[in-house]
């Protein structure tokens, strides 16, 4: 499977791509600890299938110190033992906000009082966010067939400068 369009290569994909670096950056900044961003975003790009999505967050939370016995285990938290309570509310928020379709409801009350368990306001607008970005990037990347094994941590620092 070929790429279907760069979308840094054209104008409207470029500029859109620095909005959507920089909405990023606003996640990244917050007191959400980098593992959970990590891995909230490694497993809704597993649920949605996107290579590219996977390959990047893998590589960013091993840049970060995650393990690889923590990004093996991603796909099967609920059958691990090596993710806090609070890692697990996390993964299911992900998981549930990213599977909409399959519950009326989306995240269910029980995840929801979960997550506000372990995160203040703050942090939990940053998992909304986290969730709802990841999602979209998904999305973006397999409709144009974005394919991972390329990425290279760093590869897009420059879309946050300036």
């Amino acid at each position: 499977m070929e790429p279907r369009f760069n979308m840094m290569e054209n104008e409207v994909g470029a500029r859109f791509a620095k909005r959507f670096a920089a909405a990023s950056m606003v996640i990244a900044q917050s007191t959400l600890p980098t593992s959970t961003q990590e891995l909230v975003s490694l497993r809704a790009s597993q649920i949605n299938g996107c290579g590219w999505c996977i390959d990047f967050h893998t590589k960013e939370a091993a840049a970060h110190g995650e393990s690889a016995l923590r990004l093996n285990l991603v796909a099967a938290w609920r059958e691990s033992t090596v993710f806090s309570e609070a890692e697990q509310a996390a993964l299911a928020f992900a998981e549930e906000g990213t599977r909409l379709a399959d519950a009326y409801q989306g995240v269910s009350d029980e995840t929801w009082a979960q997550v506000r368990k372990y995160y203040d306001d703050n942090q939990v607008a940053a998992l909304v966010a986290a969730v709802a970005l990841i999602n979209a990037a998904n999305r973006m990347a397999v409709l144009v067939h974005q394919q991972g094994g390329s990425y290279e941590v760093g590869m897009f620092a420059n879309l946050t400068a300036n």
